[in-house]
């Protein structure tokens, strides 16, 4: 198996489908998906539906190079949880990949830094490949905190972890700001914002590691802003909400480095 963290930066792109499409228009979403982009291997594609239709993507993505994700987990392996979902049953229907500490897991259903921790120890236990997400709200880039925020967020979250257990993370800078809201940092504040995510992963990690890993930039990504965010030299990827849910606007977003 390829290790990112040895071979160049390719470009990762997430599509994160949030809670959208029913059992028939996520198997529908998935096959365009495969169709559109199975052929095309200069960027790593990745979808994350809703935990019920997991395992019939899980089907129709089968023997493809798209990968599989899920929207969240429960730190726990099993237990009195009700409506939680673990990392094993996520590996048992199929899925490779999940996100950890997404804006609205933090922000709408109060996931603390602490929790985003505990839950990105559960994903690598499991043998998932998390994408650890970390951003600022509007009022703390507002008062000059966006670099403490985004620092504080990775320190709790990777602190006692060492390189071996996370050669295949993947981090996304997600201003909560432009989430769903149809702002979008410009290409040059993304990129100053991944510069520094990048040095801090290096003063946790060492610089070889933080040489590697991959930065995705998240928050109302479209097809005619991919491009110039994805030219960056720090923006590795792009993690896309409500564009993915057209399979012709994220084939274009997929393609948009080319």
């Amino acid at each position: 198996m390829e290790n990112p963290l040895t071979t160049k930066r390719k470009p990762v792109i997430g599509g994160n489908w949030k809670m959208h499409t029913t059992l028939s228009e996520a198997v529908d979403l998935a096959s365009e998906v495969r169709n559109r982009l199975n052929s095309y291997g200069a960027a790593q594609t990745l979808v994350f539906p809703p935990f019920p239709f997991l395992g019939a993507v899980a089907q129709r993505l089968a023997d493809s190079h798209i990968g599989l994700g899920a929207q969240d987990l429960h730190f726990e392996k099993k237990g009195a949880f009700t409506g939680a979902v673990s990392a094993d049953m996520l590996v048992s229907v199929g899925c490779a990949w999940v996100l950890v500490g997404h804006s609205e897991r933090r922000h709408v259903f109060g996931d603390g830094d602490e929790v985003v921790g505990k839950k990105l120890r559960a994903a690598l236990t499991a043998g998932l490949k998390p994408v650890l997400c970390i951003g600022e709200k509007l009022e703390e880039r507002k008062s000059g905190e966006t670099f403490a925020v985004n620092r504080r967020q990775l320190r709790t979250a990777l602190q006692g972890l060492d390189t071996a257990q996370l050669q295949h993370l993947v981090i996304a800078y997600e201003p909560v700001w432009a989430i769903g809201t149809g702002l979008v940092a410009t290409p040059e504040q993304a990129q100053e914002v991944h510069a520094d995510v990048r040095a801090a992963v290096g003063e946790l990690l060492g610089g070889a590691f933080a040489a590697a890993v991959r930065i995705q930039y998240g928050g109302s990504v479209k097809a005619e802003t991919a491009a110039g965010l994805l030219a960056k030299a720090d923006v590795d990827g792009l993690l896309v909400g409500g564009a993915s849910l057209k399979a012709e606007e994220f084939a274009a977003i997929v393609r948009a480095r080319a």
